[in-house]
């Protein structure tokens, strides 16, 4: 299962420091990855909302009819099958800890309030979109990087990926979050697409080595969370096989494949 990601891939970038870690001096991660995940939740004093160690358990710690979400917010523990979706997740909470503890919260204080029931609600429906699928796109605070997302939002493809090309290397960083999206690209496919949030912000994040930038992403995000209500209307399109340097030959007639690329709603044709 474990052997076929492939760890070279750009898009592993947000997980690979937990994923090293927990690889060890064996250079490998077995099926025992729960464990090694434990060991690292607790060097890093990890705890959910309610203040309780964050642990990784058996799919089997989780009581009949208790929501997934729930049993988080009132144990600590997050139950864990041995797959590839679960293994991701567990390494989302790794790298991400205080966006994965504020979409908990989040969602248990839904259940709480609202109980499971048959749909989940727009705020928990947002919050599952994120956990699962999202992206984030952090964009330099200047013209450049707001070009940059005038046109993604625009579903300005050619713009985006091949005039403003460089803007990804000077003024944006996209980081992957959602699991269940790591997952699907252990056989990546152009079509798979991401639900990408836009986190502007400034020089001084640039300026940062990649672990400081993760770092600085998590807070300001689990801040940003906390602040007001998510809701799907904060993410927009983006097939992350588009972003420059993740895939070969990415020519002008890669980008101009419209049922991977597609153009915005009521746009007018080029």
């Amino acid at each position: 299962m474990l052997a076929a990601i492939d760890w070279s891939r750009p898009w592993y970038d947000a997980i690979r420091t937990a994923a090293t870690l927990a690889a060890g001096a064996e250079g490998y991660i077995d099926n025992r990855f729960i464990d090694k995940f434990c060991a690292q939740a607790a060097a890093l004093d990890l705890c959910n909302h309610q203040g309780l160690p964050l642990r990784f358990v058996a799919q089997g710690e989780l009581p009949e009819g208790t929501a997934y979400e729930a049993f988080i917010g009132a144990t600590g523990g997050v139950p864990t099958r041995d797959n590839l979706h679960d293994f991701f997740n567990a390494l989302v909470w790794l790298s991400f800890p205080r966006i994965k503890v504020t979409l908990n919260a989040l969602q248990a204080a839904q259940i709480a309030r609202d109980g499971v029931g048959k749909s989940r609600g727009p705020a928990r429906d947002a919050a599952t979109i994120y956990d699962e699928n999202a992206a984030l796109l952090v964009v330099r605070d200047n013209a450049a990087g707001h070009a940059l997302v005038e046109a993604l939002r625009g579903h300005r493809w050619s713009e985006v990926f091949v005039e403003r090309r460089a803007s990804f290397a000077a003024d944006a960083q996209l980081w992957l979050f959602g699991h269940a999206l790591m997952e699907k690209l252990v056989a990546p496919r152009k079509a798979i697409t991401a639900h990408t949030r836009v986190v502007l912000a400034g020089d001084d994040y640039f300026a940062l080595d990649g672990a400081a930038r993760r770092a600085w992403l998590d807070a300001h995000e689990a801040d940003a969370l906390a602040a007001r209500d998510l809701g799907t209307a904060d993410f927009t399109p983006l097939p992350v096989l588009g972003v420059p340097g993740w895939w070969p030959r990415q020519d002008q007639a890669f980008y101009d494949d419209v049922s991977v690329f597609r153009p915005k709603r009521g746009a007018p044709a080029e």
